[in-house]
C-alpha cells in the first residue's frame, strides 16, 4: 500500500533504487542575542532560545528523499553519533523515518556533532561548531566497510557525499561509487571546495549541487565582477575542467536556480514566499535533485522538483520541514505561481 506521503510512481520503473550517503549526523541550537554589536571577547550577553530544530547535513538531505520516494526507495546513513542524549534522540528519529541504519555506529565516550548558532537582532550572525565530534570520526575505514553494500546497488545505486565528515572520507565514497558504477552526487561548503579541486575529488563525481557562495569560489577572480548568471557560467567552465561531464546545479536563493545537464543551461525561478528561516535550504534543494534522478527525470525536471521542495522547506522554521510530503508540495505548486512540467505535476496530484 503506498504511504500518501511519497510521489507517485512504479518503483519498477525507477532508474535508481537506492542510494547510500555520508556526511554529519548532529544536531544545533539557535541563540538569539540582544543587541546588535559583535560580541566581545570577553565579553557577556545576554539573549534567549530560539524554537528551532536544527540537523546536520547527510540527515537533512536523505530525510527528503526517504520520505518522498517510501518504503520501495532504501535509503543507507553511513556516519557516526556519540553515546550522549542527543545521539540517542537522533537515532530514534532516524529509525522512525525508516533510514537503513545498519552503518550507524554508536561512538562511546564521544559527542555528537553539535552547533550553536548565534544570531543578532539584525539577523547577521555566525556558528561555533565542535570539531572533536562522532562526525568527525568518519574515516575512510569506515567507509570502505560500506563497500558490500554500495556495490549490491551497483550502476542502480546513487551515493551522496555532504559535509561535516571528513572529506578524505568523502573522497573514499565517491571512489567505492565510482569503481561499482554507481552515480555519484556531492556537495562542497566554501572553505573546502576548491581543495576538492586541487584534489581531483569532482573526477568521481556526477552531479554536484551547489549554491551561489560555492560558486563564486570555484569561479575564483571571476567572482564579484559579473551578475549571477555569468558567475555561475564561469564556476561551470570550471568544474567541467575537473569533469567534462558532471551535473551541475547552483542556487541562489530568491533569484532561482540554475542547472548545467552537460550540454545545456536551465534556469528556473524561485517559489515566491516569505521564508521563515532559509537554513536547510540548500540541502533540501540537493534532495529534490536526488529524487528527481532517481526517477528518471531529466536534470531540468529535477531542478523543478527540487524548487518545490526547497521552497517549501523555508516555510518552516525548522531546518528539516516535517509537513514534506507529496500532498504539500501540490498545495504549494498551485498557489506558487510558476509554470511546472505535467512530470512534475503527476508525481505530486491526487
Amino acid at each position: 500500500m503506498m504511504n500518501l506521503r511519497e510521489l507517485k510512481y512504479n518503483p519498477h520503473t525507477l532508474r535508481y533504487t537506492g542510494i547510500i550517503g555520508t556526511g554529519g549526523i548532529g544536531t544545533g541550537k539557535f541563540f538569539a542575542l540582544a543587541g546588535n554589536h559583535t560580541l566581545g571577547r570577553e565579553e557577556s550577553r545576554s539573549g534567549h532560545f530560539l524554537d528551532v530544530r536544527d540537523y546536520c547535513k547527510q540527515h537533512i538531505i536523505l530525510h527528503y528523499v526517504k520520505v518522498l520516494l517510501g518504503p520501495a526507495f532504501p535509503v543507507t546513513l553511513v556516519g557516526r553519533i556519540g553515546d550522549d542524549d542527543i545521539g540517542l534522540v537522533l537515532l530514534r528519529e532516524m529509525e522512525q523515518t525508516g533510514f537503513v541504519m545498519k552503518r550507524i555506529d554508536v561512538v562511546p565516550n564521544v559527542s555528537t556533532l553539535f552547533s550553536l548558532c548565534f544570531i543578532y537582532p539584525d539577523g547577521s550572525g555566525g556558528n561555533l561548531t565542535t570539531d572533536d565530534s562522532a562526525s568527525a570520526h568518519v574515516d575512510e575505514a569506515f567507509i570502505d566497510a560500506a563497500a558490500a553494500d554500495i556495490e549490491t546497488l551497483g550502476d542502480k545505486g546513487i551515493i551522496m557525499a555532504a559535509p561535516e565528515v571528513p572529506l578524505k572520507a568523502r573522497k573514499k565514497m565517491l571512489e567505492l561509487g565510482r569503481r561499482y558504477g554507481s552515480f555519484c552526487s556531492a556537495s562542497f561548503t566554501t572553505g573546502e571546495i576548491y581543495q576538492a579541486l586541487e584534489e581531483g575529488i569532482l573526477a568521481n563525481v556526477d552531479f554536484i549541487s551547489i549554491n551561489v557562495d560555492e560558486a563564486s569560489a570555484v569561479a575564483g577572480n571571476f567572482a564579484g565582477r559579473a551578475d549571477t548568471g555569468s558567475l555561475v557560467q564561469a564556476a561551470v567552465r570550471r568544474l567541467r575542467m575537473s569533469n567534462d561531464k558532471i551535473i551541475v546545479s547552483v542556487t541562489a536563493g530568491s533569484q532561482g536556480s540554475w542547472c548545467w545537464d552537460g550540454r545545456r543551461m536551465s534556469r528556473f525561478p524561485a517559489v515566491a514566499t516569505t521564508p521563515v528561516s532559509t537554513a536547510g535550504a540548500g540541502d533540501a534543494f540537493f534532495a529534490g535533485m536526488l529524487c528527481g534522478i532517481a526517477l528518471g527525470l531529466t536534470p531540468a525536471g529535477a531542478q523543478q522538483l527540487a524548487t518545490l521542495v526547497a521552497g517549501l522547506s523555508v516555510t518552516s522554521p525548522h531546518t528539516i520541514h516535517s509537513g514534506v510530503d507529496r500532498h504539500s508540495l501540490y498545495e504549494f505548486l498551485g498557489t506558487s505561481g510558476l509554470t511546472f512540467s505535467e512530470n512534475i505535476i503527476k508525481l505530486l496530484e491526487d
